[in-house]
């Protein structure tokens, strides 16, 4: 049974349900990401015995699925986007806007699907854009293909948030740091293609990186997302 399924126990004198729980755990995600959830934690903040949450949740890994679905609400669109190159499209964007406002969501994606019903409904409002524009096969993998790209550029931007928090060192800052010792190496001429990248190359935000190589994934897939003949 999951923890969808599985009812809830009654309500004590200390008010909880799923929906507090969830919110806590976000909360204390948000401040110091996954390390700093557990079950102890979150019952410290809700006031409540650890002992009292397991009638709510069996498993931390449970917790952390109620924890996706319900930043699955965010990532759902407004409304239903108008073709399918948009829903995917939107999608990505979604996840990515999530994701900076819940660094910790970084860590979660890529694995199993969550099967909450937030989680389903984002699953649902893909594929319905997508419907006969190709096989189901096809389309599954043009899905895959798109998330594959945009989890991965998340992590990455994530990564690099992490690591100026933890150096000190703005992007900017970091280049100016290492840029003696990248000048010596590039001067040897044993890496002509990285010194042409370094001097020759424009320099872009996080967001304009991932919306171009967002773009390039969507044109690669449009071409396999062709309407059978009628």
């Amino acid at each position: 049974m999951t923890v969808w399924d599985r009812p809830e126990p009654p309500t004590r004198p200390v008010p909880l349900d799923r929906e507090r729980i969830v919110a806590a755990a976000i909360a204390l995600a948000d401040e110091g990401g996954l390390e700093a959830v557990s079950v102890r934690k979150v019952a410290a903040r809700l006031d409540a015995g650890p002992m009292r949450l397991y009638g709510y949740i069996s498993t931390k890994e449970e917790l952390f699925d109620l924890m996706v679905d319900e930043v699955q609400a965010e990532i759902l669109p407004e409304e239903q986007p108008g073709d399918g190159r948009e829903a995917l499209r939107i999608l990505a964007h979604r996840t990515r806007q999530a994701a900076l406002r819940h660094e910790w969501l970084a860590d979660l994606l890529g694995g199993r699907p969550v099967l909450g019903p937030n989680g389903l409904a984002v699953a649902e409002a893909t594929l319905a854009a997508l419907d006969g524009l190709a096989d189901i096969d096809t389309v599954m993998r043009a899905v895959e293909t798109v998330s594959a790209y945009s989890t991965g550029a998340i992590r990455r931007e994530i990564a690099n948030l992490r690591a100026e928090r933890a150096t000190g060192l703005s992007k900017h800052d970091w280049q100016r740091a290492s840029g003696p010792h990248l000048t010596r190496m590039l001067a040897t001429g044993r890496f002509p293609a990285l010194t042409k990248a370094v001097y020759d190359g424009t320099d872009v935000d996080a967001e304009t990186s991932f919306a171009t190589g967002l773009d390039w994934v969507l044109d690669a897939v449009a071409a396999k997302l062709t309407r059978p003949p009628t």
